[in-house]
Order: C-alpha cells, then sequence, then structure tokens
C-alpha cells in the first residue's frame, strides 16, 4: 500500500503507462489481425480463382474426351460397316435370300417422318434392312424393330418386296443376340477376319 502522496502519484503514474502499453499493444494486435485478414481474403480469393480455372480447364478436357470418344465410335462405326458391305450380299444368298443389290447409308424425309438405313440389301421380292453398330445393345435392337415398322409407309417402293431386318455389330453380347433372334431379326458380327450370321440355319426371320 502506498503511504505518501508521491507514492500514490507514482503509482497513478504507473498505471497509466501500463494502460498506454495495453492500448498500444492492443491496436498493434488489431493491426496484425486486419493484415492476416486480408491476406488470408487475398489467398482465399486467389485459389478460388485458380479452382475455378482448374473446373474450366477440366470440363474443357471432359468435352474434348468426350468428343474423341464419340468420333472414335463414329470410326468404329464405319469399319464396321465397311466389314459388313463385301459380307452382306454373300452371307444373305448362303441363307436362301438370293439379294444382288446393296445400298448404303439410305434416308427419306417425308412430312410424316423420316427414316435413315444404314444397308439396305435388295432382290426383286425381298429387301433386308441392316443396322450397323460398333457395339450392339439392346436399345439398338428395339430403334431397329420401329424402323421396319415405318419403312413401308415412308418408303412405299418396297411396299411389294418382303422387308427382313438384321443387327450388325463388332461386339455383340449373348443376351442382346438372343433378344434381337427373338424378335425376328438377324444376328451378324465379326468372327476373325470375316462376318458371319449368327443364326441358326434353321432360323425363320420376321417378315414386314
Amino acid at each position: 500500500m502506498a503511504n505518501t502522496a508521491e507514492e500514490v502519484w507514482q503509482l497513478l503514474g504507473e498505471l497509466v503507462q501500463a494502460q498506454k502499453e495495453t492500448e498500444r499493444r492492443f491496436q498493434e494486435t488489431e493491426r496484425i489481425l486486419k493484415e492476416q485478414s486480408l491476406e488470408t481474403e487475398r489467398i482465399l480469393k486467389e485459389q478460388s480463382l485458380e479452382t475455378d480455372r482448374r473446373m474450366q480447364e477440366t470440363d474443357r478436357q471432359i468435352k474434348q474426351v468426350n468428343q474423341q470418344i464419340g468420333n472414335l465410335g463414329n470410326r468404329l462405326g464405319e469399319f464396321v460397316e465397311w466389314q459388313v458391305r463385301p459380307s452382306a450380299v454373300r452371307l444373305f444368298q448362303e441363307r436362301g435370300i438370293d439379294v444382288h443389290e446393296l445400298q448404303s447409308d439410305v434416308a427419306v424425309k417425308r412430312e410424316d417422318g423420316g427414316l435413315e438405313i444404314d444397308l439396305l440389301v435388295v432382290n426383286n421380292t425381298e429387301v433386308v434392312l441392316v443396322e450397323v453398330k460398333s457395339k450392339l445393345t439392346q436399345k439398338d435392337v428395339d430403334e431397329h424393330l420401329q424402323r421396319l415398322e415405318k419403312f413401308k409407309r415412308l418408303m412405299p417402293r418396297y411396299q411389294n418386296l418382303k422387308a427382313l431386318g438384321a443387327v450388325a455389330a463388332m461386339v455383340v453380347e449373348g443376351e442382346v443376340a438372343n433378344y434381337a433372334y427373338n424378335k425376328g431379326l438377324f444376328v451378324l458380327t465379326q468372327s476373325g477376319e470375316n462376318m458371319t450370321i449368327l443364326n441358326s440355319t434353321e432360323f425363320k426371320p420376321k417378315v414386314w
């Protein structure tokens, strides 16, 4: 305890100095925290911009890969079609369908609908619509069945011919092949260096 006025004033002076030092340190701490906050905000902004840039780059790469995959799929489809073309007439002739005319990339557009056919194999009494894929799916089979249903309506010049259906692919899984068989379609696929018809010789195709 202070015993004299002088000691009291000295103590008060020390308290004032201590308070000023505390205030100074508080202001310094506040300044440092503000600087750190601004630096943190700057770093987060830079990181956000970098993240956005990387996401945009990733999106661009994904689009590029998807385009490349699409182009590859188209090229595979074209390759399979070129494999099927020289074999189609021979294969159907071997099954007793004496076709002699081959048309590729047939397309028709009318007011009530359109139609695209990869290969059309024709004789005087029969016409075979062949859908070509790199890998055959059940969806491809269903779409080809729809194509066959509207074929004669959109291409009436074939009205008096028996329309048959076939699907051809480099890869055909057994389940999909069986599905196509049961729907009355021929199934053509790669066997070694040649194309072959998977259906048994007893197979009876559906006529549209």
